[in-house]
C-alpha cells in the first residue's frame, strides 16, 4: 500500500444477473423454483440411495456423492443470488465471499474427479465384469470418494489463502451474481497475477487430467459396446454412458470455457452465462439426467413410494 489516503474494502456488492426491476420478481421466480427442484432432487437422490439396499454399490454411492456435491455447489451461491434479486442491498461481506467462493470451489473440484472416477467405473464394468468386484469394491469406491472431496478442499483452500493476500481498494463493485475468483482479481489493488497463473494452471490440470480420464474411459467403453453380441446389454450400455456423457459435456464445456481458455474473463455477458450453467444449471439437471434414465433408480423409487 503507498501512502495516498486508500481505503481497503471490507464488503463487496454483488450486481447479480439484471439491474432491470421487471425482470426481478420473474427471474426471483425462475431461480427459487429452479432451486428447490435442485435441491428436492438431489437430496432425495442421496436418501434414495441410502435408504435402498439394492443400492448400495460403487455406481450408485457415487451418484449419491456427487448429488451432495451439486447441492452444496448449488446452495454456496443461488440462496444469496435470491436474495440479491429482491433487495436493494447487495453487500456482502469480504469473509462472506471467500466462504461462498471456497464452498463453491470445493464442489466444483470434487466434481471433476467424481465424474472421472464414474467414467472409470463404466470402464471396469462394462470391459472388465468378471474383475469389477475387485477393481471397484466399495470399500475402494468410498476411498475414492474420501480423495475427491480432499482435493476439492484443498485445491479450494489454496486459492483462498492466495486471496487473503489480496487488498481491494480500487472499487467494492463486483459485477456478477456471486463472489467469482477472475471478478475479485479485477478490483484488487495488489497485483494478482501470481493468483491469475495459479488459477490458470490447476484449472488446467484438474480439468485437463479428469476430462482426458473420462474420455479415455468412454472411448475404451464404446469399442466394448460396439464388439458386444447381445442387444440388451448394447441398449443398457448406451443408455448409462450417453446420460454420463451429456452431464460431463454441459460441465466441461462451460469450465473449459471460462478458466482456460485464452483471454478467459473478457466477455462479461458469455463468462455470466456459462457461470450460470455450472453453478445452478448442471446441479439441476443431473438429477434427470442421472435417474430418469436410470432402471434401477426408478425401481427403487417406486418400491419406497409403494
Amino acid at each position: 500500500m503507498t501512502g495516498e489516503n486508500q481505503t481497503v474494502v471490507a464488503e463487496f456488492v454483488l450486481m447479480g444477473l439484471t439491474e432491470s426491476p421487471e425482470l426481478q420478481i420473474p427471474l426471483f421466480l425462475i431461480f427459487f423454483i429452479i432451486y428447490l427442484i435442485t435441491m428436492v432432487g438431489n437430496l432425495g437422490l442421496i436418501a434414495l440411495i441410502w435408504k435402498d439396499p439394492h443400492l448400495h454399490t460403487p455406481m450408485y454411492l457415487l451418484l449419491g456423492s456427487l448429488a451432495f456435491a451439486d447441492a452444496c455447489a448449488s446452495s454456496s451461491v443461488t440462496p444469496k443470488m435470491l436474495v440479491n434479486i429482491l433487495s436493494k442491498d447487495h453487500k456482502i461481506l469480504l469473509v462472506e465471499c471467500f466462504t461462498q467462493f471456497y464452498f463453491f470451489g470445493s464442489s466444483a473440484t470434487t466434481e471433476c474427479f467424481l465424474l472421472s472416477v464414474m467414467a472409470y467405473d463404466r470402464y471396469v464394468a462394462i470391459c472388465n465384469p468378471l474383475l469389477y468386484p475387485v477393481m471397484m469394491s466399495n470399500s475402494l469406491c468410498m476411498h475414492f470418494i474420501h480423495v475427491s472431496y480432499t482435493v476439492g478442499f484443498l485445491h479450494s483452500a489454496i486459492h483462498v489463502g492466495l486471496l487473503v493476500r489480496l487488498h481491494f481498494c480500487k472499487s467494492n463493485i463486483i459485477d456478477y451474481f456471486y463472489c467469482e475468483i477472475l471478478q475479485l482479481f479485477k478490483i484488487s489493488c495488489t497485483d494478482a497475477s501470481v493468483n491469475v497463473l495459479l488459477v490458470l494452471i490447476f484449472s488446467a490440470f484438474i480439468q485437463g487430467f479428469t476430462f482426458m480420464t473420462i474420455i479415455v474411459s468412454y472411448f475404451s467403453v464404446l469399442f466394448a459396446i460396439l464388439k458386444t453380441k447381445s442387444e440388451k446389454g448394447r441398449s443398457k450400455a448406451f443408455s448409462t454412458c450417453s446420460a454420463h456423457l451429456l452431464s460431463v459435456s454441459l460441465f466441461y464445456g462451460t469450465l473449459f470455457l471460462m478458466y482456460v481458455r485464452p483471454g478467459s474473463g473478457s466477455g462479461e455477458h458469455k463468462d455470466r452465462m456459462y457461470s450460470l450453467f455450472y453453478t445452478i444449471i448442471i446441479p439441476f439437471l443431473n438429477p434427470f439426467i442421472y435417474s430418469l434414465r436410470n432402471k434401477e433408480v426408478t425401481a427403487a423409487l417406486r418400491r419406497k413410494m409403494k
